[in-house]
This record gives structure tokens, sequence and C-alpha cells, in this order.
């Protein structure tokens, strides 16, 4: 999954907000690279980060969807505001990516009304607080609880397993130490049977064991990251760095049966 910031605040500094030359541009070289989905994200969830209203996040995504739709690679929008998830279904996004998964008053039923796929993140707190001493007695069991919790609400409403995914969120109100234990015991969240996408790209606890401070230059930690995700059971990776992270997958896949 390559990764398209739509938003002027992105953590990794590869944010592009409402320009819409560099996003398709930003788009295509994701594409070009090998990426298998296209995600795109037009409210930053970063730590810290304040709500967007939905008219602009809709103003920065809507331009961007209609043209990359039409591309051949399924498109994933990454948002939590029902109307938001109802125009993105209704111009072609493939999958809903909800940080609150589907939390949020209404949001269950639009996506139940389509035949869109979704993935249901964990997150303690909101993004704009979610860093301010989270806490956990068990995190892998309390992220597993959630996420099984999540699955039976999309039941309930009327949207069967089959299109859902399911993301520990990394970084998402949890510490360092929380972040490794969870990348430890992923295999324990892909006993669920359901398919675990794992958003590990650049992020801060990368940079806390690398020393590397800014966001290019986590890349091959960020690489390194993924290879290990998948070997502990992941299926989807969302990253920034889609050729280098193929290139890694390509040494693991010609290990296989060997």
């Amino acid at each position: 999954m390559g990764i398209v910031n739509l938003t002027p605040d992105s953590f990794s500094g590869d944010g592009v907000g409402k320009d819409l030359t560099r996003a398709l541009a930003h788009a295509e070289a994701q594409r070009e690279a090998g990426a298998d989905i296209l995600d795109l994200g037009a409210e930053s969830t970063r730590p810290g980060a304040e709500p967007v209203p939905a008219q602009e996040e809709l103003a920065r995504l809507l331009p961007v969807l209609r043209v990359v739709r039409d591309w051949g690679v399924p498109v994933s929008v990454d948002t939590s505001k029902p109307e938001v998830m109802l125009a993105a279904i209704a111009e072609g996004a493939a999958l809903i990516n909800d940080v609150a998964a589907l939390r949020q008053p209404g949001a269950l039923e639009t996506v139940a009304a389509s035949d869109a796929g979704v993935c249901l993140m964990h997150m303690q707190g909101e993004p704009r607080t979610m860093q301010h001493h989270p806490h956990y007695e068990d995190v892998v069991a309390e992220v597993r609880d959630f996420l099984i919790g999540r699955v039976a609400a999309c039941e309930a409403a009327g949207i069967p397993r089959e299109r859902i995914c399911l993301d520990p969120g990394f970084g998402f109100g949890k510490t360092v130490e929380h972040n490794y234990t969870l990348l430890a015991h992923l295999d324990a969240l892909a006993a669920l049977g359901l398919p675990l996408l794992v958003g590990l790209s650049r992020k801060s606890m990368l940079g806390a064991v690398t020393g590397r401070e800014n966001g290019a230059a986590r890349m091959p930690a960020s690489v390194a990251a993924a290879l290990l995700a998948v070997q502990k059971g992941a299926r989807i990776v969302r990253v920034h760095d889609v050729a280098a992270t193929k290139d890694a997958f390509a040494v693991l896949a010609a290990l296989e049966g060997r």
C-alpha cells in the first residue's frame, strides 16, 4: 500500500496539500514503484494533529481520487468521517482505512450500505492527545480484544468478515515499548484470521532505536520493519518507500520453499 499524503502537515514531510499536480505526480510515482493499493489521506493523524473540517478534507481528496480511480489500482481512503466515506465510496474508493475503526456515528452504516472494504485500526485516545501518557496493562491483549469487538460491531451492522482487515495502530496511543511489544507478538493478531494491515513506515518508533530524526532517513529501518511484520503475519504494509520495500520482499520471496 503506497502512501499518498494530501495534507500540508504530514509527519514524514511528503504532504502535498491541495496541489493537484504534485499529488498526482506522487501517486503516479507510487504506482510506478509497484504499489498494489494507493492510500489517499487528506487529514493528518500524526500525534498532536488538529481535526480538519469535512469540506476541507473533501476539497483535498476528491480531485485526486477522481483521477487515480481509473488507473487500475485499488484506491484506499484514509478517513474517519462518515460524510467523507460516503463521497469517497461514491467516487470509486475500494477501501475505507479508518483510524477510529468506524466508531463515529453513522460510519458503520455508511460502509455497510456499500461494497467497500474497511480497515479497522486500534487507537487509544484521538490524534491530538493520543501520545499523552498512553497506558496498557497488556497491550497485545487489549489491542486484540478491541479489534475483536469492532469486527463484531461490523458484522452486526451487516459488513461481512471478507470485507474487513485489521491494523494494530502502531504509534497511535502507544509508547515505543508498546509498539515493539506489538510487533514482537503480531502473530497473536494474525491468529484472528483476518488480513493484517501494518503501518510502520518512517515512524518515530524507528527513530527511537536508530537515532534518525527525519522521515526519509528512516527508510532502511522502515524496510526492515516491513519485512519483520510480514514474517509475523502482516498481509498489507502501508509504506512511503514502495520500491525499496518491494525489493526487500523479492529477496524474502526467493527464500520461500528452500
